[in-house]
Order: C-alpha cells, then structure tokens, then sequence
C-alpha cells in the first residue's frame, strides 16, 4: 500500500513481506503533518506528534505549538480542519502551547494568505456549513442553543447588566462595567434619544439597553426577543426597577414587531438574521419608523464575505454569520434608508472579549460544577478565538446609524457624540 505521490516522494506502509515497518509509519506521520502545516499557509508553530516528534513549517519568529494525541486526531485534522479542530481541542485529544490566544492569532494570519481558504468574496457565504437558516421556527432553535443553557452562566462571567455584546472604551482602562454603560450611553446618543420618545428595540438580550433607554432618557421601549431565559430575566428586572410600565418585553420574532416608533435599535441581533432575511428585516423597519426616526444596528461583521467555520456553527452558534457593509445595504436600499454614520469598533470587541475570558477563567471552578469539560473547553477556545479574529482584523464591529432620504432634523456635526452629560 502506498500513499499518494508529492514530487518524486512517496511513502510506503507496509515493507516486502507485508510488515508494518515503524520507520516508515513515523515518515508518513511527519508528511501528514507537513501536509497539514502547508494547508495552514505554514504557519510560525510547532506541530508536536505523540511519539514525541516535532514538525515545524518554519523556524523564525514566535512559537506556538500544538500538540496533537494520537494518529486519528492528525487524519481528522487533515480531512476538515475547520470542524475537527474544535472538537479534538475540545475532547482533549489537542493541546496548545503558548497560549491559546496567540496560537490563533498565529493560525488567522497564516490563513489569510494560505491558497486553499484565501479567496474572494463568495456570495453563498451565509448558506455554508449552516446547520440551521434562520426561519422563524429555526430562530427559536439557534437562539435556544446558545442563550437558553442558564442565565447562571452568563452572570459568572458577564458585567452587572449582562450585557453579551462588544462594550466601548473611552478609558482603555475602563472596568466592563463602565465600558458597557459607555456603550449603551452611545447608542443612545447616536439614536438622539429625547424624552417622551418610543423605541422599538429588535433582539434585546437580558434587557439591560432598554431598561437604561428607560431609565437615563425617559423614552419608552417595547424589546422583542426570542429567547425564553433572557425575557423572563429582563422582565423580573424591569418589575423590580419600576419600570415594567415604560419598558415592554415581548417574547416573539422580530418579524412580528408592530406599531410605529421613534427609534429602531438592533444591537448584537443581526448576527442571527441571515441575508435571506435583510430585505424582510428592513420591510419591518420600514413599517415600524417614523418619518423622522432613526435607527442603529451594531453588529459584528467582516470586510469579505466568507463563510463561517462548521464547528462555530454546529457547536457554538447556529444560524449565525458577520455581514460585510456591501451586504447590509440589502437592509437599506429598498426602502431608500440614508446611512448617516458608520463607526468600527472591532479593537473594543477584542477587549471585551478580554475580560470575558478572564473572568470565565476566574470562575473556571464554578463552570465546571455547571457543565463537563468538553463544554468547558470548547467555550475557552470560543472566546480566545473572538479575541484572535478581532485583534487580527478578521472580524470587525460595525454601529451603522441611519433614517430616511427625507429626515431633515438631524445633526450638522457630531458633536453630540462627544459632548459631557451635562452638555446633552
């Protein structure tokens, strides 16, 4: 038996009277492994094999390595790295060295400029690798498999708000807490929230951007979200606030929202919309602004379209994709909807991701009484491969403000996105 020809090269298994020979079994490991490396855009790492081998594509630079367990984890790799990976890290039959964060960044580089993944944009992006589309029906069944596994979680690792989106950071040395109330009091400014003023708010996490819309600016919010535990606990926060008057959380699909309003705010939901849906999205915008309002949506997304790993979308998110700017004028066009202002936040979304990873390791104890380490392991290599994918630019973070053609009543400048408190 022999294996395919690379040049002049080839590997036999077995020696003339049909016995394994281990020399040749550790030469076709290590052409595995160089394969592998290759396919990677041979990235500065170590490849370290279970008999104690160490491939390496280059030899300058930084190392990081990764230490692969056994035979089957290396083939694994080499026939869908982007969904094997993932799993054989998260069962234990992968280790990194030097840092998970670091590798991936290392791994994102080298990838960017490797043939097999380096391509131009593709518009099925969206469609591949996707377990689920995001029907009403399949909506429910993405946004439960990620938001609904217990609000105790989240609060380990979240801020005081739980808020599961990029924060803002005017200080660098801003606490979590301080970021993401910048980050609310931003969206409110960019929205010119005034008092007296309806919002409809699409994708409203546990409710903590309404409750402050509510609560800073007078406003009165209707929130519609899909996820269960999120609208129960938005709910028992706005009763206990006073506030269950002014702020309204209804556990339906953004395609029902009713009504007309000032503002429309997407913050962190378009992520799980799909382009199929844009054009149905922005009819129920259209429907729900009024002829003055403006609307926001922040969303992560990226400069090519691209598809998303099969493990991220079978493991961690299903249904999701990062839109690119050409992408979300699908949104807008239609209905004539003018961009006012487009902002990229993608450097304060690697530190977001910062401190949730700090603090999930900080409570690493209690996630383990809650979970097994599969989950445990796999939600590490999630949140490091956020903060990998941001640092190097491979996803960003877009806030986009916008409102009709015919809106005269909006800002020369941008000074009110500047301005002190007691200024506003």
């Amino acid at each position: 038996m022999t294996l395919p020809r690379t040049g002049a090269f080839v590997v036999p298994f077995r020696n003339g009277n049909g016995i394994v020979n281990s020399s040749n079994v550790k030469a076709l490991d290590r052409w595995l492994a160089h394969l592998f490396l290759h396919a990677l855009g041979d990235p500065e790492m170590d490849l370290l094999l279970w008999d104690g081998q160490k491939i390496s594509a280059r030899e300058t630079g930084p190392r990081v390595g990764m230490v692969v367990h056994d035979r089957g984890a290396l083939w694994r790799l080499l026939t869908n790295p982007l969904l094997h990976f993932g799993d054989d890290y998260s069962a234990g039959r992968i280790e990194i060295e030097g840092g998970l964060v670091p590798f991936m960044e290392t791994v994102y580089r080298s990838l960017a400029h490797a043939p097999k993944f380096h391509r131009k944009s593709d518009p099925g992006a969206y469609r591949r690798n996707q377990p689920n589309l995001n029907s009403p029906a399949e909506s429910r069944q993405n946004i439960h498999h990620h938001y609904d596994i217990g609000n105790d979680f989240y609060q380990l690792w979240l801020d005081r708000e739980m808020l599961y989106t990029c924060a803002y950071f005017p200080d660098p040395d801003a606490s979590l807490e301080a970021a993401q109330i910048a980050k609310m009091d931003l969206v409110c400014r960019k929205l010119r929230l005034q008092p007296g003023q309806t919002v409809v708010e699409a994708g409203c996490g546990w409710g903590a951007l309404a409750l402050y819309m509510a609560r800073r600016y007078g406003v009165s919010v209707r929130a519609y979200n899909i996820s269960h535990e999120q609208v129960v606990h938005a709910r028992q926060r706005a009763k206990a606030e006073g506030l269950e008057r002014q702020v309204e959380y209804i556990e339906d699909d953004y395609r029902a929202i009713s009504g007309k309003y000032d503002a429309f705010a997407a913050v962190g939901m378009l992520e799980h919309v799909g382009p199929d849906h844009y054009r149905e999205l922005g009819r129920v915008i259209d429907r729900s602004m009024t002829e003055q309002g403006i609307g926001l949506i922040h969303t992560i997304g990226q400069n090519c379209a691209r598809p998303m790993s099969p493990w991220f979308l079978q493991r961690i998110f299903p249904g999701s994709y990062p839109p690119t700017i050409r992408e979300m004028m699908e949104l807008f066009e239609p209905w004539e909807f003018t961009v006012l202002d487009v902002e990229n936040l993608r450097l304060h979304y690697a530190k977001t991701c910062e401190h949730w990873l700090g603090r999930f390791e900080q409570n690493l104890s209690l996630v383990q009484e809650m979970f097994d380490d599969t989950f445990v392991r796999a939600w590490r290599l999630y949140l490091s491969g956020c903060i990998a994918n941001f640092s190097v630019g491979a996803l960003q973070l877009f806030q986009v403000v916008f409102s009709r053609a015919s809106n005269n009543m909006i800002p020369l400048t941008r000074d009110h996105l500047t301005a002190a408190a007691g200024e506003r």
